[in-house]
């Protein structure tokens, strides 16, 4: 589907509403997909792409300090980074391929 740019804040406000909605109790007319993502091996996951520590989490937009904590097992990806680092395992070279287009 294509959104013309003008009605992008209309739809963006609407998606908002339904959000809030739904979060408030409101379930009807909701679809909802829960997706489970395995813990992720960080460590092996950033050997597949042959990166460094940097070069990697510059790559996918963290701190240096945030990938640190992931591979030391101070901390553990949650939500966005934990499905991108799942992507990342089963292709390592898409963030590459990806921002080069």
């Amino acid at each position: 589907m294509t959104v013309r740019m003008a009605e992008a804040p209309g739809r963006i406000m609407a998606g908002l509403d339904d959000a809030r909605a739904y979060r408030k109790g409101d379930r009807t007319g909701f679809v909802v997909h829960e997706v489970e993502v395995a813990d992720p091996d960080v460590v092996a996951i950033r050997a597949s792409t042959g990166l460094s520590q940097p070069a990697f989490a510059r790559s996918i937009g963290i701190p240096l300090g945030t990938l640190k904590n992931w591979e030391q097992g101070r901390r553990r990806p949650e939500g966005p980074a934990r499905v991108l680092l799942a992507l990342i395992a089963r292709r390592p070279s898409i963030v590459q391929e990806e921002l080069a287009r």
